[in-house]
């Protein structure tokens, strides 16, 4: 699968919201990559909009074209509001739950934790990514992991967590309690946009 190696900032300013969640990519230069970046104010077509809902999307939870189209696919599937269901799954994504613990400061950085076999679920070391959490899981490191320095100091930098996840810091292991609430999630994205782009 092709890996997107290039500046976590340029993409984060070509669609306009922090994809790391930092605010850091968009502090000092708010406006687009390249040259007349900052001159770029033409309108966007409908098209135009939607697919850069879809990027923003895509972006911050590092998936391939494919790798979200599935999980579009498999939201509508389930009873509810489509866009609502669709950032859910995303939510529920291993790497993005090791991301909102905090065992990794990024998402890129999440994946690779659990590639490399650190995390467990429910006891179970769990080396995919995309493996989905169901409210309940309990998502923790292997035993001979719990003193990783990149972890602790990822831990040490985390100043709140999300509300659907509990977290003992004790045994360094947290609870996916719940299904998020769509106000609990980044407020920046258009979801009923990404369900228009791909319903074309």
């Amino acid at each position: 699968m092709s890996r997107f190696t290039g500046s976590e900032y340029k993409r984060s300013r070509a669609v306009g919201i922090s994809t790391t969640e930092t605010g850091r990519e968009l502090a000092k230069r708010p406006n687009r990559p390249g040259q007349h970046g900052a001159d770029r104010r033409g309108k966007l077509s409908d098209y135009g909009r939607q697919l850069k809902e879809k990027q923003k999307v895509r972006f911050m939870y590092g998936l391939s074209e494919r790798q979200l189209r599935k999980t579009f696919d498999e939201a509508g599937k389930m009873k509810g509001i489509h866009g609502t269901n669709f950032l859910r799954l995303l939510e529920s994504r291993l790497d993005n739950i090791a991301f909102r613990i905090g065992f990794a400061a990024t998402r890129r950085g999440a994946r690779q934790l659990v590639n490399h076999g650190h995390v467990t679920v429910n006891g179970k070391k769990v080396d995919i990514p995309s493996y989905r959490c169901k409210p309940g899981d309990v998502i923790s490191l292997k035993e001979k992991d719990m003193n990783l320095k990149v972890v602790n100091e990822s831990l040490e930098k985390v100043s709140k967590r999300v509300e659907f996840i509990n977290y003992d810091e004790n045994k360094k292991a947290a609870t996916y309690v719940r299904y998020p609430e769509r106000n609990e999630l980044n407020a920046d994205i258009d979801e009923a946009a990404i369900v228009e782009f791909y319903n074309k």
